[in-house]
């Protein structure tokens, strides 16, 4: 029997995985797909390899959960430090998002002049280092009784951090800067919705500058793509079954069986890294199901539309940008499209000469369910978002030598999860209204994007530092 089961190897399920093992465990993760990563993996086609999403890896430095957990499980990732970590193309202004505080406020001041500038970001970067320097709070909601005595160690955030937390992001900043022109308003809403994945009016200012904050943390791209990373994460760990889809769990007293086609293993505690809005369907014992039925209703429908692109160029882009238009593309509730490349120099994702490009835009998974327009709408967004990359980037059609796309409805058929981007810490489902990494059923726990406490890779490492020390692992 083993000491954990691992359903799923998402940042969550492989980092809080790699970490028990290290700890002396025996660990099985299991993970459906061939490839590792999940929203985060790295894919082949024809011989090329994409990575699935963004290839942003935040968070991996002293004093920061990832680095943290990576360390304990002696991992060392294969980067590359990037900066700027993200070069934002508006029109004709170009901003590149560098670390240097005072860099990036001599480009910002030169694009988005105002007079509050300085002490807006100051704001920002003042409250991005206030927040990761407090190391104590931690979260449970398995009881009512653990729920109440763990917000109280979220106390002293409370008091530093008040004036951010009951008001919506969009409201606060209008007030603090008096007045603020439309195109520096669509500025700030495509940088906080990258992170946050809501729009400012549903988010208060402490999310909205977390937010905003991450590019002046060290950011790095990941040679040979996001899959490497984990693969090398998971390395030491014996049992790790690809393409082992768990189909049931039951629960019984002490320990749970995991069914799936080709397999069927016991273990005394199980985790979850997967969408708590569709885990369902994976119990029968009453109780287990009766919890995540309750969660179904978190499920927003957010998802993403992706491109992918491979070229042939001899010119030299930076690894991000996101470039925002006047208007919300087609099928798609955001203004502002994010994409990738691969390093010119990174020939294990491409041949030297070639980039492997992956463009995202958030989209609502319920605008793809007709069959009958979803060829047609698929193909019009496809091709917008090519145009606009081709326009804003400097890229001839001549140079594409590979082009395809995903809608939630591929990611569905392909990672068995629709909606994308997590559970955002909305204000309406703030604390203490989120799941936890815990839950009711004992000995079964959960990590990833849609638990305790947000997307991306230093919100879901935050998740596996939290979910560890109630493991008390």
């Amino acid at each position: 029997m083993y000491d954990y089961a691992v359903v799923g190897s998402g940042i969550g399920g492989s980092s809080v995985a790699a970490y028990l093992h290290a700890k002396g465990k025996k660990v099985i993760l299991f993970e459906k797909e061939p490839y590792l990563g999940g929203c985060s993996s790295t894919f082949g086609r024809k011989g090329q390899l994409y990575n699935t999403a963004a290839t942003t890896l935040a968070g991996y430095q002293e004093g920061f959960a990832v680095k943290e957990i990576f360390d304990a499980a002696g991992f060392t990732p294969d980067l590359l430090p990037v900066d700027p970590s993200i070069v934002v193309i508006q029109g004709e202004k170009t901003t590149p998002r560098y670390k240097d505080f005072e860099k990036f406020l001599e480009v910002l001041e030169s694009n988005y002049p105002h007079a509050k500038n300085r002490a807006f970001w100051t704001l920002v970067y003042e409250i991005n280092n206030a927040f990761y320097d407090y190391k104590e709070h931690y979260y449970e909601s398995a009881t009512l009784l653990k729920k109440l005595r763990s917000l109280v160690s979220f106390l002293p955030l409370f008091k530093r951090f008040r004036p951010y937390l009951f008001e919506d992001a969009a409201s606060f900043i209008e007030r603090f800067y008096g007045s603020l022109e439309g195109e520096y308003k669509a500025f700030l809403e495509a940088q906080v919705l990258i992170v946050a994945q809501a729009p400012l009016k549903e988010i208060n200012f402490f999310t909205a500058a977390l937010s905003l904050g991450y590019t002046f943390r060290d950011n790095f791209y990941v040679l040979g793509g996001m899959g490497q990373l984990f693969e090398g994460l998971v390395k030491k760990i014996p049992d790790v079954m690809r393409k082992s889809e768990i189909k049931s769990i039951s629960v019984h007293d002490g320990y749970f069986e995991l069914h799936g086609k080709f397999v069927s293993t016991r273990a005394r505690r199980v985790i979850l890294n997967a969408t708590v809005y569709d885990a369902a369907k994976l119990f029968d014992a009453p109780h287990a199901k009766r919890y995540y039925k309750k969660q179904e209703k978190q499920d927003n429908r957010q998802s993403s539309f992706v491109l992918y692109m491979k070229i042939k160029s001899e010119k030299t882009f930076a690894h991000h940008y996101q470039i925002i238009e006047e208007k919300p593309f087609a099928y798609s509730f955001s203004q502002a499209l994010f994409v990738s490349f691969s390093d010119q120099n990174d020939t294990q994702m491409c041949e030297k000469g070639y980039y492997s490009i992956t463009a995202s835009i958030h989209t609502n998974a319920d605008f793809w369910n007709d069959p009958l327009e979803y060829p047609r709408k698929k193909q019009e967004l496809q091709d917008i978002l090519k145009e606009i990359i081709f326009m804003r980037l400097g890229i001839e059609e001549n140079e594409v030598v590979a082009c395809f796309s995903a809608t939630p409805k591929t990611f569905m058929r392909y990672i068995k999860r629709e909606q994308l981007g997590g559970n955002a810490m909305r204000m309406k489902n703030f604390l203490p209204t989120l799941s936890g990494n815990d839950t009711p059923i004992e000995g079964l726990y959960q990590v990833g994007d849609s638990v305790y406490p947000a997307q991306g890779w230093p919100g879901v490492m935050m998740g596996v530092k939290n979910l560890i020390r109630l493991l008390d692992a």
